[in-house]
């Protein structure tokens, strides 16, 4: 199989909002070519992204990143198994886990009142990144080794070395589509890491940007006519900015980390193949939900331009370290000059790198603004890209290809 890398350029607009920021409350920024920018952090996209995935993709597939992963297993080893009670089940669910190489002590914090007589599940020292296959797999070996719920029985099947192998494999294997996509590191074994398949970078706008404030009051429903002034004041910073976003996808590594597709109709490829088209159709159109009450500021992107590539991931941000910048009597917004920038770097860079004939480009575009971008590659509308990116994945993944 020859090296297959997705890159996916966004430009989106979005107007007056806080969808990400710092420990004050401030949307984030960065600096950049010298000026200061909007920022968005990966992380708040990855979530978003995450959290998009949960209509697109069956529960089966995805997985769940918590502390509480005793309670997670141990909830499913009940509903395996009626007979079992919660307290056993957390017992055997501790065992299994701490088996397949994850520590899990009881929280030292403090408990209320109220929930003094409640004992607290062991948890993890960390958040943990299980499929849900995974969780699957742990409660069948803990019922199957305790014999239907004896804590005893599971803790002498799992010290046979087959066994613990079993443990440690059920967490190994089968990956959830977002715990191969994002990754997963394990402080307590190493052997249980999964390399991330996708990078994505922080958004940032293409211009410079300043932070502004609202100032807000709330008035009391219940005042008499002689009562004046607000119930309450606050305020609440925002900005605005034309964002250059962007992520990439090694398709190999995501198609090693998922395995071969083992369900009826499945070819090899099926998995990470569709793993892509999931994460493409997210990521486009997925946006941090930060302050959205409050601005209704979910818009989608103006222009979307994906390539598929056999060399290495090409962030293409350097179009934009000079900011974008108005016209000089102040008119004309960033979105078009944005999509200018971009297509003229874009063309500028393969000239002087040069572009592989195995190179694929698609081009979707909403509106007269990103009509610079277009001859990049095949313009297509998201449907269309979607069903196009997954055929060529197939066709990269395919075997002998």
């Amino acid at each position: 199989m020859n090296r297959a890398i997705l890159d996916i350029h966004v430009l989106q607009n979005v107007p007056p909002s806080n969808i990400n920021r710092d420990d004050t409350g401030t949307p984030k920024t960065a600096t950049y070519g010298g000026v200061r920018r909007a920022r968005v952090s990966s992380q708040a996209w990855k979530r978003a992204t995450r959290k998009a995935f949960e209509e697109l993709l069956p529960t089966s597939e995805l997985g769940q990143r918590t502390k509480k992963i005793v309670d997670a297993v141990a909830d499913r080893i009940v509903e395996l198994d009626s007979s079992v009670s919660q307290e056993a089940a957390v017992e055997m669910a501790a065992e299994v886990i701490k088996t397949a190489g994850i520590k899990v002590e009881v929280p030292g914090r403090k408990k209320k009142k109220d929930e003094e007589a409640k004992q607290e599940s062991p948890e993890s020292g960390y958040l943990m990144f299980l499929g849900r296959r995974q969780v699957d797999a742990l409660a069948a070996i803990a019922l199957r080794g305790s014999e239907g719920g004896d804590v005893e029985a599971l803790k002498t099947h799992l010290k046979d070395k087959a066994h613990k192998a079993a443990a440690q494999r059920a967490v190994n294997s089968r990956h959830s589509v977002d715990i191969a996509l994002f990754g997963r590191m394990v402080a307590d074994s190493a052997d249980l890491n999964v390399d991330a398949a996708t990078q994505v970078a922080h958004a940032i706008a293409t211009h410079a940007t300043e932070i502004e404030s609202d100032y807000y009051t709330a008035v009391d429903d219940r005042n008499r006519e002689d009562e004046s002034g607000a119930g309450m004041i606050g305020t609440i910073d925002f900005n605005s900015a034309t964002l250059y976003r962007y992520a990439a996808v090694n398709v190999g590594e995501l198609h090693r980390t998922l395995g071969a597709g083992v369900d009826l109709g499945e070819t090899p490829s099926t998995p990470a193949q569709r793993a892509v088209r999931v994460f493409l159709d997210a990521f486009v159109n997925s946006i941090p939900s930060g302050k959205s009450n409050t601005f209704a500021n979910l818009t989608r992107p103006t222009a979307v331009v994906v390539k598929l590539r056999d060399s290495r991931p090409v962030n293409f941000v350097t179009a934009f370290e000079e900011p974008v910048t108005l016209n000089e009597d102040g008119t004309g917004g960033y979105l078009r000059r944005s999509c200018e920038k971009l297509a003229d770097h874009i063309h500028e860079v393969e000239a002087a790198y040069g572009v592989s004939d195995t190179d694929r480009t698609w081009v979707f575009c909403v509106g007269e603004s990103a009509r610079s971008l277009q001859d990049l590659g095949e313009s297509v509308n998201l449907a269309e890209l979607l069903d196009q990116v997954e055929a060529a994945v197939a066709a990269r993944l395919a075997p002998g290809a």
